[in-house]
């Protein structure tokens, strides 16, 4: 039995560096020590793996309200607010739950494509 073997179709992968000629030049010991401080450590730097600690960006309510929206989507019982019509996307579902947990109250991010509104002031 002859194995075949798939070729062409990916990308193809580089190997390595391209060889320049050039030697690889190492750092001399008088240069290092210019940019070290007196501790041995590199000026300026932030520490290694310094990560910015994130909150929760939605709270338990919107959780609720997108798992009630999504359950009555799949049931075929979820409609749109305003034209009343069956709602079977998953995308729209969600926005339905959002929205929803955004009038109760919830922990949710502000929607970014909602238009603020210009009042006049008098």
């Amino acid at each position: 039995m002859a194995t075949t073997r798939k070729t062409g179709g990916g990308r193809k992968k580089r190997g390595g560096r391209k060889a320049t000629g050039r030697k690889k030049t190492t750092r001399r010991a008088s240069a290092r020590k210019s940019t070290r401080k007196a501790g041995g450590r590199k000026k300026g730097g932030r520490k290694k793996g310094g990560r910015k600690k994130s909150r929760r960006k939605y709270g338990a309510k919107s959780q609720q309200k997108v798992k009630r929206a999504m359950e009555e989507r799949k049931a075929g019982k979820l409609r749109s607010g305003r034209s009343g019509k069956r709602v079977t996307s998953r995308k729209q579902a969600i926005a339905i739950g959002l929205s929803e947990a955004r009038q109760s109250g919830g922990k949710v991010p502000p929607n970014p494509n909602r238009k603020k509104s210009s009042r006049k002031r008098s």
